[in-house]
């Protein structure tokens, strides 16, 4: 099996770029599943119900957030208007660490052809809100796994909490990678006992900016100190991924490949 993940959706330039580069990803690395993270969806900041299915039609079969996913409203009834185990909106993901009871799942559990696979999506810590400990949510729902494939989003601040949880799941998933800084990192690796890792996949979307915000309105911000009404910037829009090859049957990895595309 071969899984494409897509880095932080930012804004319109973001889902503009998903839109023509997909096809031909998909077709090049021969990609059986994607994954993308599209918290920053909606003009940098949430997702809405009908970008959510945009995402889903363009072929994106799981969608993960983060710290955002509560910045439009309506995604509160999008969770919640979830039918059945393998609706569009079950496929759509907040972090699994959130407090018991609250809409939406932190866990997908799917099938691809004739392979099944589960998708995490966890919340950092450090430097974030005082979530549920990730790691040992990722314990609980690891007893719940059937599939292989296990793929996890840890969208997290810190790098070195994001390389204790790939340390952590070495062996016991299939892909750990690290969303939120909008900053790709160069540290992809395959770890001793199969697990694909890296600490940051980077931001779809426009990099003539600051992680995606107008880059005078953050200089601003840090110069003045004072608040600052951010705005999606639109210059130099890049794709940031990685493809995890890995093998179905045993769900180790074998090989992981960064991609930036302009």
């Amino acid at each position: 099996m071969r899984i494409l993940f897509i880095g932080d959706i930012f804004g319109k330039p973001g889902r503009t770029i998903v839109k023509e580069r997909l096809p031909g990803l998909v077709k090049d690395h021969a990609i059986d599943l994607v994954i993308a993270n599209g918290e920053n969806a909606a003009a940098g900041f949430g997702i809405t119900p009908p970008l959510a299915e945009d995402l889903f039609e363009l072929g994106i079969d799981v969608i993960t957030t983060g710290n955002h996913v509560w910045d439009k409203r309506e995604i509160v009834d999008y969770f919640e208007s979830a039918d059945g185990p393998h609706s569009p909106a079950r496929r759509l993901l907040r972090p699994a660490n959130y407090t018991p009871g609250m809409p939406g799942a932190g866990m997908y559990q799917g099938r691809k052809g004739a392979v099944p696979y589960a998708v995490l999506n966890l919340q950092g810590r450090v430097f974030m809100a005082s979530n549920d400990d990730p790691f040992r949510v990722a314990d609980q729902l690891l007893k719940e796994v059937t599939a292989k494939v296990v793929f996890v989003d840890l969208h997290a601040e810190a790098t070195s909490e994001k390389m204790a949880m790939g340390w952590y799941l070495d062996g016991r998933v299939t892909v750990v990678v690290g969303t939120h800084t909008h900053v790709p990192t160069a540290d992809e690796r395959v770890l001793p006992n199969g697990t694909a890792y890296i600490t940051d996949v980077g931001m779809t979307g426009p990099y003539d900016s600051v992680i995606g915000v107008k880059k005078e309105l953050i200089v601003e911000k840090f110069l003045k100190n004072m608040p600052t009404r951010f705005e999606a910037a639109t210059g130099d829009v890049r794709l940031c991924a990685v493809v995890v090859d890995c093998d179905e049957t045993t769900g180790r990895a074998r090989a992981i490949q960064r991609v930036m595309m302009s």
